[in-house]
């Protein structure tokens, strides 16, 4: 996995050196202010034995040995969503421990190179000053001269935390303008103040809660950045302090109320939508693909996917819907001349019903498939999944559906194609694998848990009245 990190690592030096050469060639670079800094310490989302997909920590699935080392070739490329190891991660933020999520060093501490040529005289030097992501704006403005407007379009603006750099980078002894800084995720905490941390050891994403059960530790980091040594029982008064501070500072930053859920209960949350939540959805072929968050949840509940298509003859075949990509999704197709479903389980399982019966001809023919769900594990939720032509069942298996989401950011959800990584390598034809053969009128997603019986009724009355 550490060879995948050093990969793109080169391939991302390799990009900004593009650009760093363009800003050379085109006369830019000396009055160019260049930033570069990375986002948070090494993650331990991989877990002990590493991970080839990540939406399966986003799922509360643990990772399988045995299917990482058989992917173990595809790591780094479009077949695996690969994330090192933990141990790994504690390697990657040496000298510091723990990593992203945590408040220790290891996960908030980065590093930040700073580059103008023509505004600074400091070259290849170390600053030693304590600062923040936030004071890059700052400095910025204070580089260009400019105030930050108190209001925009008679909008009052929120103030900047942030400090400016300016000030060290030219004098390596300046004393930072920043004397607080505080942190919350998902449940750790610190609080950094003039040269002295504290930090709790709260497990993140755990569900625990009891947060006023979480032991403090105390660090002078101005002479142990790598917290090595907790001062806490030295110093009670001084940790007293501070983690008054964090409160202060948690109640002025919006912190409260803390949250350690897991990631499923966080991402199982309903979120807001640009429209109200309803039991039944309609999309149709052409448009955009539209994203997890703002399309039709179908996620630890029975649902039903119908495609209202027109087909002349024989030989139709492609995407009627798709949901996801290959990290876990699902799909409904025609693929010789049978209506299939897949349910990608998180990568890692494909289950998948075929038709028995060739799908009719004419128009509107209506292609479904119907999960019906019985029960729920820890993990995944449980339920048959039945193919339908119109009122004829034509197939019907036990399958078992991700709880979370497919994707951090949101899945697409298309109509007639399945562009990017595709949900299933069973389709047939080439990417993006569009419906040919047929025209898709409509595709309807119905969420309210009716039987299917009575959804499927209540189309032909439709149509009639169409």
């Amino acid at each position: 996995m550490a060879e995948v990190y050093a990969g793109f690592l080169a391939h991302a030096d390799h990009h900004i050196g593009r650009l760093l050469d363009y800003l050379e060639q085109s006369g830019q670079r000396e009055n160019t202010v260049v930033v570069v800094v990375s986002d948070n310490g090494a993650s331990g989302e991989g877990g002990p034995n590493g991970s080839v997909n990540e939406m399966k920590f986003a799922n509360g699935i643990p990772d399988d040995l045995a299917e990482n080392l058989a992917k173990i070739d595809d790591l780094g490329g479009p077949k695996t969503y690969n994330h090192y190891a933990n141990g790994w991660a504690m390697a990657f933020n040496t000298p510091f421990k723990m990593w992203k999520r945590y408040e220790f060093n290891g996960g908030t501490c980065d590093p930040c190179i700073i580059s103008w040529p023509a505004g600074t005289k400091a070259r290849g030097e170390i600053r030693e000053q304590y600062h923040h992501a936030i004071d890059i704006v700052p400095t910025i403005l204070d580089f260009l001269g400019v105030d930050a407007p108190a209001t925009i379009k008679g909008h009052v603006q929120s103030p900047f935390d942030g400090v400016s750099m300016h000030g060290s980078l030219d004098d390596p002894s300046a004393r930072s303008a920043r004397k607080t800084q505080f942190y919350a995720m998902l449940g750790s905490r610190s609080i950094w103040h003039e040269g002295w941390k504290a930090v709790t050891t709260h497990p993140t994403l755990a569900g625990w809660g009891h947060f006023n059960e979480d032991q403090w530790e105390l660090y002078h980091t101005d002479v142990d950045r790598a917290e090595l040594n907790d001062l806490a029982a030295q110093h009670p008064d001084k940790l007293r302090e501070l983690v008054n501070i964090w409160f202060s500072e948690a109640g002025a930053n919006g912190a409260f109320p803390l949250d350690d859920r897991s990631p499923v209960e966080i991402l199982t949350t309903t979120r807001p939508q640009l429209t109200a939540p309803r039991s039944r959805y309609v999309y149709y072929p052409g448009a955009a693909g539209v994203s997890e968050w703002q399309s039709v949840n179908t996620r630890n509940r029975s649902f039903v996917i119908g495609a209202l298509v027109d087909i002349q003859a024989a030989g139709a075949d492609g995407v009627l819907f798709a949901m996801g990509s290959r990290f876990g999704g699902h799909t409904l197709y025609v693929k010789d001349n049978r209506l299939h479903y897949v349910n990608n389980f998180v990568g890692s399982e494909e289950q998948k019903i075929v038709g028995s019966e060739d799908i009719p001809t004419g128009q509107n023919v209506l292609l479904s498939a119907s999960f019906d769900k019985d029960g729920r594990e820890p993990d995944h939720a449980t339920g048959t999944l039945s193919l339908y032509h119109a009122d004829r069942k034509v197939g019907e298996a036990r399958i078992k559906t991700q709880l979370g989401a497919f994707a951090i950011a949101g899945a697409g959800l298309f109509v007639g194609r399945d562009p990017g990584e595709a949900i299933t390598e069973d389709y047939p034809g080439q990417s993006p694998y569009a419906f040919s053969g047929g025209t898709i009128n409509m595709i309807a997603i119905d969420v309210s848990g009716e039987p299917y019986m009575d959804l499927e009724r209540e189309a032909a009355l439709m149509l009639m009245r169409e």
